[in-house]
């Protein structure tokens, strides 16, 4: 809907587009990033950002909010709860609601169902893994992306409900939804609160109506409190794990770790069948769950767009892997000694539940296949080729930049016996790789423009950037420097230009190539060649005339990237060139044109691959075709997608990946750029890929580390985050490095850790 009179045209810097809806506690805006990122702000009402309780419990939520970075929920992107008008951006989740999806079609089944099912389950584990109590989980608030669902109105719904409660003591939910502890102390709800609310989000969905179903709230509340669920219409299977989810008391319910390994060990055809082709919209339901109670008493609106009905997924639904072993969660739980099994309590119930499979002739295996979950179980994996540093053990450690308020990460090389790092705060670091012991560090004292990291490394000497503190006495902004790999000794600095991300789409002013450093002058007016080690100039190369250029590796090769002045100048390189640029005279060849915009995402075969950006109106969305540059012949050859796809691009072994924000993780071919796979994955906003022996690693800001198979995607292992890293970015260069078997990870905070790809750290 259009924005209306008295609504601010942008909220803390993000343009306001339309408005999504508003509801008790705020508006919500769809507004865009800088980038042309959708996101979806939600501004808080003027009355309660008076309130200093209000505020410090939303404060409180903002931060707990954004520790939570699954795959399925809605990636918090920015807050002010200082704000005069506290808000926060989430990630914008296009699709329809539950409660849309089955108004219109009917119940779910089948594939369907079961990725629904646990797609909750994991977004329930990782927002209780932080602390965080949805309180609010309901068909409205779970949307149906393309890549799975996506719980959203996490962030504020506790302290709103906390809010209300204090000024009128009324309670407030959907009461069809909420479970009997919320219905009479709602103040003290705990994480199994949100599972019985969970057990009748999937009830809803298999059969079109909840398991406690009046058309009076009041009605409907006296049966959540003393009545059985109605389950009769739930397939048998699925219903023996849900029966539990709806206990009267919270301690007899499993909590959502332990939910989710029910749900991935039940037999594939324990959801059910796809609902009925003649059911139609409302098929199975007494009537809509939306109640009139709801409809008088607005919640606080969704972001997303409203659709007919569910998007049909590209890919059949993956079958997750064998789960691992529960965590340790709230209400007294322990997890799982070593080997995966489940508490004793909860054996009979994933028995019962085969048992009734196998009297209705259902499958006999536990076990689903195809291995597409993030879960990290299942059998495992074969231990890659190449050996490990010397006395190597897992290990973590923290790289002390110059200023801790910088928000940025490392990136690593790996060098003979030594690991090197920089980025943000530090020019770079000498890790040791056996056991991350810091052997020097050199520190950067100002604010680098993101995604500026390490430039490289030779056998002796390591390459970075070194930005000055804008209270610095006057000198050059930015400069590239060279350290002696031993000492850490400064070898030779030279003033740098910053042009590289409006000619390419990359922060790349420098490379090593070779035993050369070749950079951008401070005056973006030409490159300079340098030896690596002493620092002396081998040469110039003036840009042609009118451009601004920026150095390319290309295999073995250099090439030279340009665009007009003009388009620099607007952010639109729309006709860039292509040159190959000699690495011993530093001669440019002739230019050749590129049909734009593009973004080069590396080599294959010889030739540069480059992405082309794919734009509706001024807002870019993705990616929706890739050229193919040839040096030796001066020819560019094109390809179109089967569609756009969003994410972060990457490439490893002639395939170019796109990893997207919710954890989908795409694969083409780089020739004909035909799909080859689609797999959806737990990171969330991943950069990659690292290639492995075997397998390709994508990792994200907090740490969480996923190995695919490069032939077909099957995700082989993942482990859990190691750190508070924003979810949900784009654009960041991988973060894993790979020696061998050792696998080196940069995430959040400079946060460096190791270990074996033959024994990764599991998820719980």
């Amino acid at each position: 809907m259009a924005l209306r009179g008295g609504d601010p045209a942008e909220i803390g810097g993000y343009p306001l587009e339309e408005r999504l809806g508003s509801g008790g506690m705020g508006t919500v805006f769809l507004a865009r990033t800088g980038s042309g990122r959708p996101v979806a702000i939600k501004l808080i009402h003027q009355h309660f950002a008076g309130d200093d309780e209000f505020r410090i419990r939303f404060r409180q939520e903002v931060a707990a909010a954004r520790r939570v970075s699954g795959a399925f929920t809605a990636a918090v992107v920015d807050a002010a709860p200082e704000a005069e008008q506290p808000w926060m951006a989430t990630a914008y989740i296009e699709g329809p609601t539950l409660a849309q999806r089955i108004a219109e079609g009917g119940p779910l089944g089948g594939a369907e169902l079961r990725r629904l099912a646990i797609g909750l389950a994991e977004a329930l584990r990782d927002i209780h893994r932080v602390g965080v109590v949805h309180r609010d989980l309901k068909p409205s608030n779970v949307v149906l992306s393309p890549e799975g669902p996506r719980v959203i109105d996490f962030g504020i719904s506790r302290a709103a409900d906390q809010e209300t409660l204090t000024m009128t003591g009324r309670v407030i939910g959907t009461p069809p939804f909420m479970s009997p502890e919320q219905l009479q102390a709602p103040r003290g709800v705990g994480p199994r609160s949100d599972v019985f609310s969970l057990g009748t989000l999937l009830v809803y969905a298999a059969t079109g109506h909840g398991p406690f179903d009046s058309d009076s709230p009041y009605m409907t509340a006296y049966q959540v409190l003393h009545e059985e669920p109605s389950l009769d219409a739930v397939p048998p299977v699925l219903r023996a794990v849900v029966e539990p989810c709806l206990g009267k008391e919270p301690e007899g319910r499993p909590s959502a770790d332990e939910l989710l390994v029910l749900l991935r060990d039940l037999p594939a055809d324990g959801f059910g069948g796809a609902a009925p082709a003649s059911g139609g919209p409302g098929a199975g339901r007494t009537r809509d769950m939306i109640t009139q109670h709801h409809r008088e008493t607005p919640a606080t609106p969704s972001p997303t767009t409203a659709l007919p009905a569910a998007p049909t997924p590209s890919d059949p639904a993956p079958a997750a892997p064998k789960p691992p072993a529960p965590a340790p969660s709230d209400g007294g739980s322990t997890g799982a000694p070593a080997g995966g099994r489940l508490r004793s309590r909860w054996r009979p119930v994933l028995a019962a539940a085969v048992a009734v499979a196998a009297i209705g002739g259902g499958v006999a295996a536990l076990t689903a296949g195809g291995g597409d979950g993030d879960g990290g179980g299942g059998p495992a994996p074969a231990v890659p080729g190449g050996t490990l540093p010397a006395g190597f053990e897992p290990w973590r450690t923290t790289v002390l930049g110059g200023r801790e308020d910088i928000p940025d990460e490392l990136r690593c090389v790996t060098r003979e016996e030594a690991l090197f790092c920089g980025g943000g705060g530090v020019v770079a670091s000498r890790v040791d790789p056996g056991d991350g012991t810091q052997v020097w560090t050199v520190k950067s004292p100002g604010v680098p423009a993101q995604g500026m990291h390490l430039v490289g490394a030779t056998d002796d000497t390591v390459v970075g950037y070194r930005i000055a503190d804008q209270d610095a006495p006057q000198g050059p902004p930015e400069e590239v420097v060279a350290l002696d790999a031993d000492s850490g000794e400064e070898l030779w600095s030279t003033p740098s230009g910053a042009q590289s991300t409006a000619v390419t789409g990359r922060t790349r002013d420098a490379v090593v190539a070779g035993s050369a450093v070749v950079t951008v002058d401070s005056s973006n007016s030409r490159f300079e060649a340098r030896d690596a080690r002493g620092g002396e100039v081998a040469w110039t190369a003036p840009f042609p005339e009118g451009t601004q250029c920026a150095p390319l590796p290309d295999g073995p090769r250099l090439l030279a990237m340009c665009a007009t002045d003009a388009e620099v100048d607007g952010l639109e390189p729309r006709r860039p060139t292509l040159r190959t640029l000699d690495l011993g005279s530093g001669e440019l060849g002739a230019a050749v044109e590129v049909e734009g915009p593009v973004e080069p995402v590396g080599e294959a075969g010889g030739s540069l691959v480059l992405l082309s950006p794919h734009y509706e109106g001024a807002a870019r969305t993705g990616y929706d075709g890739l050229a193919r540059f040839d040096p030796a012949s001066g020819k560019v050859t094109y390809s179109r997608l089967d569609k756009v796809y969003d994410g972060t691009p990457g490439m490893a072994g002639g395939t170019v990946y796109l990893s997207g924000r919710t954890g989908l993780v795409t694969a083409f071919d780089s020739a004909t750029g035909r799909k080859k796979w689609a797999r959806q994955t737990g990171v969330e906003g991943a950069s990659g890929p690292a290639a492995g022996d075997g397998a390709v690693y994508f990792s994200s800001a907090s740490g969480r580390v996923v190995a695919l198979s490069p032939d077909d995607g099957k995700t082989l292992w993942a482990t859990d985050p190691r750190a508070d890293g924003l979810t949900g970015q784009e654009g960041a260069s991988p973060r894993v490095t790979v020696a061998g078997r050792a696998v080196f990870v940069a995430a959040a905070g400079n946060t460096l850790f190791a270990f074996d790809a033959g024994k990764p750290p599991r998820a719980h």
